[in-house]
C-alpha cells in the first residue's frame, strides 16, 4: 500500500487527476500523428492507384482483356499485347518462388531449431543482409559472374542431366546464352530468399513449445518433431510468406532487365532470352509515345492488381497463423 502511494507521489502525471496539460496535449498530438500517417498511406495508395489507371485508360478501352492474350508488340502500328511479358513474368517468379522455398524453410528451420543459440543471430543476419543489396549490384553480378558460368559449365550440366527426359528436354535444349528466364530465376531467387526465409523464421517462433516438448517426450526425433509438429503448425504463415516474396518476384524490374536478355518472346526453354512485364516498363516507358505509354502503363496495372491479390492473400493467411496462436488479430 505505501509503494502504491509513493508511486502516485513521485508521477502524478501517470494517470487520473494529476494529468498535466502537457500530458493532454502529448495524448491528442500522437493520436493525429498516428492517424495522419495511417491515412496518408491510404491516400498514397490511392493517388498511385488512380494515377496509373488514368494512364492507362486509353489502352484499356482500345485493347481490353486481349491485351493480356495477345503477344504482338508493334508500337510502330499501335499493337500491343502483353502475353509474353507476363510470361516471361510469371516464369521468372514462380521458378524463383521453386528455389526459395526449400532454401528458406531450411534456413528458417535451422536457424529456430537446430542451430546453437549463440550462432542464430549472427547468420540470421548475414542471411538478411542480402535484402540490402541494391538490385542494381544484383545484376551486374549476374552480368559479370552468374552468366558467363551459367553458360559455359551450368546450362550444359543441365542438359547433360535432364535434356534426355520428354518435358524437361524443351526446358533445358542445348542453346547456351548468358541471359535468358533461367539467370533471371536465380537472380530472384537470391532476392527473395531474405525475405521469405525471415518471414517463415518468425512463423516457426509462433509454434507452440509445448507441442515440441510433447513430441520429443513421446520418443519422436528432432526431425520427426518438426514434421509432425511444426511445419503443419506453419504451413498457413509459410504459403503467406511464399506469397509476399512472389510479391516482391513479380514487381523487380532492374536485376531482372539486366539478365533476363530482354527479347520477348513465348518459349518454354529456360536457356533462351526473354522479357519481363516490370523490364519492359523500365526499358521503354521513359521517351515512348503516348500510345505506347498507355499500353505500358496498362501493365503496371496488371502488375498492381497482383501485387494486391498477392499481399491480400498473405494477410489473410497471416491472421490464420495469428488466430491458432492465440494472438490478437489486428483489424
Amino acid at each position: 500500500m505505501s509503494g502504491e502511494i509513493a508511486t502516485a507521489t513521485l508521477s502524478p502525471s501517470l494517470g487520473g487527476k494529476g494529468r498535466g496539460l502537457l500530458d493532454r496535449l502529448g495524448d491528442r498530438g500522437l493520436y493525429l500523428l498516428t492517424a495522419s500517417a495511417a491515412i496518408g498511406s491510404v491516400v498514397i495508395l490511392g493517388g498511385l492507384t488512380y494515377k496509373v489507371v488514368d494512364l492507362a485508360s486509353g489502352a484499356i478501352s482500345s485493347n481490353g482483356l486481349g491485351f493480356i492474350t495477345t503477344s504482338n508488340w508493334d508500337p510502330v502500328h499501335g499493337q500491343f499485347g502483353a502475353a509474353q511479358f507476363l510470361y516471361g513474368t510469371a516464369v521468372s517468379s514462380f521458378g524463383a518462388l521453386l528455389l526459395a522455398t526449400p532454401l528458406s524453410i531450411a534456413i528458417a528451420l535451422f536457424l529456430t531449431e537446430l542451430a546453437p543459440r549463440g550462432t542464430r543471430t549472427p547468420i540470421g543476419t548475414l542471411v538478411e543482409l542480402l535484402a540490402g543489396i541494391p538490385s542494381v549490384i544484383l545484376g551486374l553480378w549476374g552480368i559479370l559472374v552468374l552468366g558467363p558460368a551459367m553458360q559455359s559449365t551450368i546450362e550444359p550440366a543441365l542438359h547433360s542431366a535432364l535434356g534426355w527426359m520428354p518435358l524437361a528436354g524443351k526446358l533445358f535444349a542445348g542453346e547456351y546464352s548468358p541471359v535468358g528466364l533461367l539467370p533471371a530465376m536465380l537472380i530472384l531467387t537470391i532476392m527473395t530468399v531474405p525475405i521469405v526465409s525471415s518471414l517463415i523464421r518468425e512463423v516457426f517462433t509462433t509454434v507452440p513449445a509445448a507441442a515440441k516438448e510433447g513430441a520429443l517426450a513421446v520418443g519422436g526425433t528432432r526431425w520427426e518433431m518438426i514434421r509432425t509438429v511444426v511445419l503443419p503448425y506453419s504451413r498457413p504463415g509459410i504459403i503467406a510468406a511464399v506469397m509476399l516474396g512472389l510479391g516482391r518476384a513479380v514487381g523487380e524490374a532492374i536485376a531482372v532487365s539486366q539478365v533476363i536478355g530482354g527479347a520477348p518472346g513465348i518459349n518454354p526453354n529456360l536457356f533462351l532470352p526473354a522479357q519481363s512485364a516490370a523490364g519492359q516498363i523500365a526499358a521503354q516507358y521513359q521517351g515512348a509515345t503516348p500510345d505506347t505509354q498507355a499500353a505500358l502503363a496498362y501493365l503496371a496495372v496488371i502488375l498492381l492488381v497482383l501485387s494486391l491479390v498477392f499481399n491480400g492473400v498473405a494477410r489473410l493467411l497471416v491472421r490464420a497463423v495469428q488466430l491458432r496462436a492465440g494472438t490478437p488479430s489486428r483489424p
